[in-house]
């Protein structure tokens, strides 16, 4: 239901925090007034009216949601100040879901991305907008240098230009020039073209936005089906396209899908994987250190950066990566040396409920041992056997020439 006293959400100018003249009056009938320091301190002291209280925005949201809920149920007026635009990566989105976008009107103000996008001429209505505040991990930037050719990236303390540039790098993602534009719209304004090694220690203001622009596409289309020599691989050691797809339509990939890669070899299916989950994380574990070299030089051509190349013995590994819904096994369960392994049941226990797994068996000993697995385990489960055969030359024409048979086991997690 609609509140009869809808909370003013108003954006402040970037920069100056001026105070928009059309929300001074709104601004004079608030009993009770919110927003960051530095915003409330932006406003003159005339402006501030005397009969409100003034509520900081100093640490989480829950307590200060919990006193606007308070005021609107005595019907008091409340106004919520923010920096530009609230509804873009500001308090807008959270306060709405919280009290009702009905229980809400904002005026909007212009938004850092528009004075950015201003400064360099870039039009950004096809510009992806990545925000890192308080995350601990990149994923949303990865995910964007796969699909975009413009990012804006919102930086915080922790995560700063320095570490952006550091995370690209680390990935193998030089393809993407760097500028950093800081305290846009204030007197002080400065816009920094910078080569990515050039940020290592330095410093910047903390109001910063930085644009990563693409100069050159990665070697190799990140798309289902690559064919197989695209990928550099060990010994023969990869999962070959005819049975990639069949795993990955078994699998059942989503957007916001977790996919775990075991014994990746070359990480075929966890970079075609990762073009599925586009808004999730994908992770290609492998044991072996020269594997996991290609599986790293295999995402820097692919541009597959959302993929993560993990090193290290399975399962142990497995313990720091977060729970996942999809798992392949292509490796790592056959053979007299994996006979006891741990790995399938510890796969099985972090699989989240009604996540999917798929091993790829060659040995039989492996079917059975996967199988008797998932019937004791009280899973629905399937096997798909799969031969391929491809043309080769021979003679001056061609033969079909067969490639080894696979049994593809899929299982489901009640």
């Amino acid at each position: 239901m609609s509140s009869t006293h809808p909370v003013r959400v108003i954006g402040l100018t970037p920069g100056s925090l001026r105070l928009p003249q059309s929300a001074r009056q709104i601004l004079a009938g608030a009993r009770l007034v919110v927003g960051g320091k530095r915003l409330l301190e932006a406003v003159p002291s005339e402006l501030m009216p005397k009969q409100a209280a003034v509520l900081p925005i100093s640490g989480p949201l829950p307590p200060v949601i919990k006193a606007v809920r308070e005021a609107m149920d005595r019907g008091e007026d409340v106004v919520v100040l923010a920096d530009g635009d609230p509804l873009f990566f500001g308090i807008g989105k959270r306060l709405g879901e919280e009290i009702g976008r009905e229980n809400m009107l904002v005026e909007p103000n212009v938004s850092t991305m528009q004075l950015a996008s201003a400064r360099l001429g870039l039009p950004w209505q096809e510009m992806d907008f990545v925000s890192l505040h308080g995350r601990d991990d990149f994923s949303p930037l990865y995910a964007a240098l796969v699909r975009a050719d413009r990012i804006a990236v919102f930086t915080d303390a922790a995560n700063t230009p320095a570490e952006v540039a550091r995370a690209l790098l680390e990935r193998g993602a030089d393809c993407f020039s760097m500028t950093v534009l800081e305290n846009l719209g204030s007197p002080d304004e400065r816009i920094r073209p910078l080569a990515l090694p050039e940020t290592w220690g330095m410093d910047f203001s903390d109001l910063n936005l930085v644009v990563l622009e693409r100069q050159y596409p990665p070697e190799i289309e990140l798309t289902m089906g690559i064919p197989d020599h695209y990928y550099l691989h060990q010994n023969n050691l990869i999962t070959k396209l005819p049975v990639r797809a069949a795993g990955l339509a078994h699998l059942g990939v989503e957007p916001s899908s977790t996919v775990w890669d075991l014994g990746a070899g070359c990480g075929s299916v966890a970079i075609e994987a990762s073009h599925l989950a586009w808004r999730g994380r994908v992770f290609a574990v492998e044991r072996h250190k020269t594997r996991a070299a290609m599986i790293r030089e295999n995402i820097r051509r692919t541009g597959a950066w959302l993929v993560d190349a993990v090193l290290g013995d399975m399962p142990d590994v497995l313990a720091d990566l977060p729970d996942p819904d999809r798992i392949f096994i292509g490796g790592g369960l056959g053979g007299a040396s994996n006979r006891d392994t741990a790995l399938l049941k510890t796969a099985c226990e972090r699989l989240a409920p009604r996540g999917r797994i798929v091993i790829h068996c060659i040995l039989l000993d492996t079917l059975h041992m996967a199988k008797d697995h998932f019937h004791e385990q009280g899973w629905h489960f399937g096997v798909t056997q799969l031969q391929a055969s491809a043309t080769d030359s021979l003679a001056g024409d061609l033969r079909f020439k067969a490639q080894n048979p696979v049994f593809v086991l899929w299982a489901e997690k009640p």
